[in-house]
């Protein structure tokens, strides 16, 4: 039985973390894990978190000596985590009690497979709703996706030995640090998609990713594309040469505005019926 990671990179979310864990606690599937490290909180998280926990050895909780950030905090989640399968959970969010079983069970169906993820319910500050994040769906992947527009999110889990081929995530992102770990995840081979809702995210004034400065996150998931762009070696897109040097945000995505486009989607459609 695959063993499962489940890292959360905390900071100041501690008074939300009750609810985090009782969707752990209460998986369906037994063989798992919890990484924590806080990233220097400045409230009262790790009192908090250890209060919660406890003596279950099947939680670890980790502390960095000074604030680095998100990009850092759950790279170095990884540094502690010994299960086969990885997935991140932020502290202030839960798991539906199937997550981690249906995820492994794509593993087990499809054993090439580098990924899965799944849908998700959008929550308000409590947790509640039945909203599903609509623009979740199966994707066709090879050296020109970027998940631009999007189309993979949570629940993202990954091989630990794929993300030991890559550099791991970038230490130096306070955004687009999922985007980061799906395109570095993904240039080694093919996600599964469980089309099922099995995380729920919460809404909440305080989250890490949801009330940033859009300029700066768009500014971020450019650069990590761009990155990516690289990395696999391209030159140009579309028939549109790719900058040799990073310049801005609308440079980047005017090269992706293609994949937007009816008739692309369609054909990524037909290739994903046809299973090529």
């Amino acid at each position: 039985m695959k063993k499962f990671s489940v890292l959360i990179a905390n900071y100041n979310n501690g008074k939300y973390f009750k609810e985090c864990y009782d969707s752990i606690i209460s998986q369906s599937y037994p063989n798992w894990e919890v990484i924590i490290v806080d990233d220097a909180s400045t409230d009262d998280s790790v009192e908090t978190i250890r209060n919660i926990i406890k003596d279950d050895n099947r939680f670890k909780l980790y502390e960095n000596k000074d604030n680095r950030g998100c990009g850092f905090t759950k790279g170095h989640c990884m540094d502690f985590a010994t299960g086969e399968i990885c997935g991140y959970l932020d502290p202030d969010d839960a798991l539906y009690p199937q997550a981690l079983e249906k995820s492994v069970e794509a593993y087990n169906r499809h054993p090439k497979i580098v990924a899965t993820y799944s849908r998700m319910t959008m929550c308000n500050d409590k947790l509640e709703g039945d909203t599903v994040f609509t623009k979740t769906k199966a994707v066709y992947n090879d050296k020109y996706f970027f998940n631009y527009p999007i189309q993979l999110a949570h629940f993202f889990t990954f091989k630990k030995e794929v993300y030991d081929k890559t550099s791991g995530i970038n230490p130096d992102l306070c955004n687009a640090v999922d985007q980061d770990l799906y395109l570095k995840i993904l240039d080694h081979g093919d996600p599964a998609f469980v089309d099922e809702n099995l995380y729920k995210y919460r809404l909440h004034s305080q989250g890490i990713s949801q009330f940033k400065s859009k300029n700066s996150a768009k500014e971020s998931f450019a650069k990590v594309i761009f990155d990516t762009m690289n990395r696999r070696s391209l030159k140009s897109i579309n028939k549109v040469k790719v900058p040799q040097t990073y310049n801005n945000s609308t440079e980047i995505f005017d090269l992706l505005v293609y994949q937007t486009k009816f008739l692309y989607r369609l054909k990524t459609k037909a290739k994903l019926f046809l299973g090529r």
